[in-house]
């Protein structure tokens, strides 16, 4: 197959080179960390790709005034979806809230309500503190504050919701499907077999993202939870934490999703892809 970019040049002319020094700099990376048969290890690759520094995700950053999304309490309920107002929602709610940008807040909430609308429709019962919980928390990994080196943003996500819960008594086996949750979140396929709580999330955060299963909400209930959490610039702002994510902790996703927006932004991005992992295993064949 013969590839253009945007010069008109095809791959057997300086596409080539480019390609050349991808591929290099793919090997590299593999070579430090030949025979790696599980993602577990990815971190023993780190040193081995060079990416620029970030900027922070714009307006996806832990905010030092304790803004985030427009102050004041919740609405009690956004087209016919209760928000539940008990201590530990509230504060989970305000904690979010915090750390959170307008944009990231909104979209957490968002997630709840596309999820409660989806599955109310279904008649599927669910326990809405967990789902909420679950919701209005599963996107802390992306917050600079809670960002580590080298885990993927869905666990460093749990581990900062799973903290906060602990330090406020909730009881370890409702934590523990919070954790599930919000670690399963991208994965719609595992988390659509686990509990309705754990799937909801998933559910609801993957029709804000990318409107699957919009259509399955009443026009009306769609404009009212639009209208109280609007998206504020979301679609680019997720491009932006993504190619974030990218630079400073590269091998967090490897076999991610978001490895191919870094490979499509990023010059010289080295993060193997699953072909490269299967080809450079220490066998004969």
């Amino acid at each position: 197959m013969r590839v253009f970019d945007k010069s008109g040049f095809t791959e057997g002319d300086e596409g080539a080179g480019r390609d050349e020094e991808r591929a290099f700099s793919r090997r590299a990376a593999l070579g430090r960390g030949a025979g790696v048969a599980a993602i577990g290890l990815a971190a023993a690759l780190t040193g081995a790709v060079a990416a620029p520094a970030a900027a922070a995700a714009p307006g996806w950053t832990r905010r030092a005034d304790g803004g985030g999304a427009s102050g004041g309490a919740l609405p009690r309920s956004v087209a016919g979806i209760r928000v539940p107002d008990g201590e530990v929602a509230r504060r989970a709610a305000a904690f979010a809230r915090e750390a959170s940008s307008e944009t990231l807040f909104n979209h957490v909430m968002r997630s709840y309500l596309f999820g409660c609308a989806l599955f109310d429709g279904r008649g599927i019962p669910y326990d809405r503190e967990l789902a909420f919980l679950s919701a209005v928390l599963h996107d802390l990994g992306l917050v600079e504050a809670y960002r580590t080196p080298d885990e993927r943003f869905e666990l460093d996500g749990a581990d900062a919701a799973q903290r906060f819960l602990k330090a406020q008594h909730v009881p370890d086996d409702r934590i523990a499907v919070v954790w599930d949750a919000i670690a399963l979140h991208t994965n719609v396929a595992i988390a659509a077999r686990k509990r309705p709580e754990i799937a909801m999330v998933s559910v609801g955060s993957g029709a804000d993202f990318s409107g699957n299963g919009i259509d399955r909400i009443p026009s009306g209930a769609l404009e009212e939870i639009l209208g109280a959490f609007p998206r504020k610039g979301f679609k680019q702002d997720a491009v932006d934490t993504m190619l974030s994510l990218c630079r400073t902790k590269p091998m967090s996703v490897l076999m991610h999703p978001f490895a191919e927006v870094g490979r499509r932004h990023i010059p010289g991005f080295a993060v193997p892809t699953v072909e490269d992992l299967v080809l450079a295993a220490p066998f004969t064949d």
